[in-house]
């Protein structure tokens, strides 16, 4: 009896030893987040700025893009801590993009206050929509579902079936259909299924899906680029964003329908993208890509918990504070440090932490 009380309080030991040996995430994620709040962030205007350049005379107010990363971001921030609104001003930044043109009221690339300009991608807004049904998700709040259903009324404005089918790039640019536009917005019709439960949102997503995987998908497992519309071409660049879209998109089929082939094949691309992205213990520098990537694999690991890929992770994001980081806490290898770096591992660090909360 007392060799196992010995024991039990032995691998209680060890336990909390490696608890206590785990990253302080929270940490990195409060001071990724005050540079941004000190240094990016330009309170006169609700705005943030691109990044730290100031050779043209002063840093210059962000894309939509960078914005997309950082609701993403602030809504990962606002799961770990549900006392703090951290996703508030940036999409009151994000409104200031909006774009009433038709089919439906979307965000341009560009605030409407300083430059007008009426390009409106379909992935920038895909990633917004995202955001704000995981935002949904967790407050309720009517507003994020009533802007994720405009923006996938907009996204639908450029599915039509030239090419076999697929979502254009970007509004009125015909000449081509990308995995970055097609992966998130299977994403939003699967989200937007399981809050509704409208068969419209999940019979698109599933036409999308066959389309992207028989149009893009490499015989690996992994995802093109995009199609040439007008010869067919395909961009064979390979992204690790694109394979987390398709990844996590498995994922949402699986948890839907109960299919196991889409879990199978969820395992198949997890596997792929590990043999494939990870060398050395490293992920490709694009921090933010890097991010769409943990979504899928965070999915997959709440499904079938295997944290091998998780841990791959850990080791890049470990890797990244520690060698890539500046001396202001700003995070990248090139001396202008940009806004969707620092937000891509904010989202980064807050899912690690979220996974490891969740143990």
């Amino acid at each position: 009896m007392k060799f196992k009380n010995v024991l039990l309080v032995f691998c209680l030991f060890l336990s909390g030893y490696a608890k206590a040996q785990l990253p302080d995430y929270n940490t990195r994620i409060k001071s990724l987040y005050a540079v941004i709040d000190q240094k990016l962030t330009d309170r006169p205007t609700g705005l943030y700025f691109e990044n730290t350049d100031t050779t043209k005379g002063g840093p210059k107010h962000s894309f939509l893009w960078p914005l997309c990363a950082l609701i993403q971001a602030t809504n990962e921030m606002d799961v770990l801590d549900r006392k703090k609104e951290y996703m508030l001003p940036v999409s009151d930044a994000i409104e200031q993009y909006r774009n009433d043109n038709a089919p439906a009221p979307a965000y341009q690339a560009v605030n409407n206050k300083e430059k007008k300009i009426d390009t409106r991608y379909y992935d920038d807004n895909q990633w917004v929509a995202i955001a704000y049904l995981d935002a949904y998700n967790r407050t309720h709040q009517q507003k994020y579902l009533e802007r994720s259903e405009s923006i996938c009324r907009f996204m639908l404005g450029g599915l039509d079936t030239v090419a076999g089918g697929g979502i254009y790039w970007r509004e009125g640019d015909k000449g081509s259909k990308n995995t970055c536009s097609n992966g998130p917005g299977i994403l939003v019709l699967l989200q937007l299924y399981k809050i509704t439960h409208k068969e419209d949102y999940l019979n698109t997503a599933l036409a999308i899906y066959k389309w992207t995987n028989a149009r893009l998908q490499t015989p690996e497992g992994l995802y093109y680029d995009n199609i040439r519309t007008g010869n067919l071409r395909i961009g064979k660049a390979i992204y690790t964003y694109n394979t987390g879209t398709m990844l996590q998109s498995n994922v949402l089929l699986y948890q839907i329908t109960k299919d196991q082939k889409y879990l199978d094949e969820a395992q198949l691309i997890a596997k792929a993208g590990k043999e494939h992205f990870f060398k050395n213990g490293r992920l490709p520098e694009n921090y933010w890509f890097n991010a769409v990537l943990l979504r899928g694999y965070q999915a997959l690991y709440m499904v079938d918990k295997n944290k091998e890929y998780i841990d791959l992770y850990r080791q890049d994001a470990d890797a990244i504070w520690s060698t890539e980081r500046d001396t202001n806490n700003f995070v990248g290898k090139k001396p202008v440090k940009s806004l969707i770096d620092q937000a891509a591992m904010i989202e980064i660090y807050a899912r690690l932490q979220e996974i490891d909360s969740k143990k």
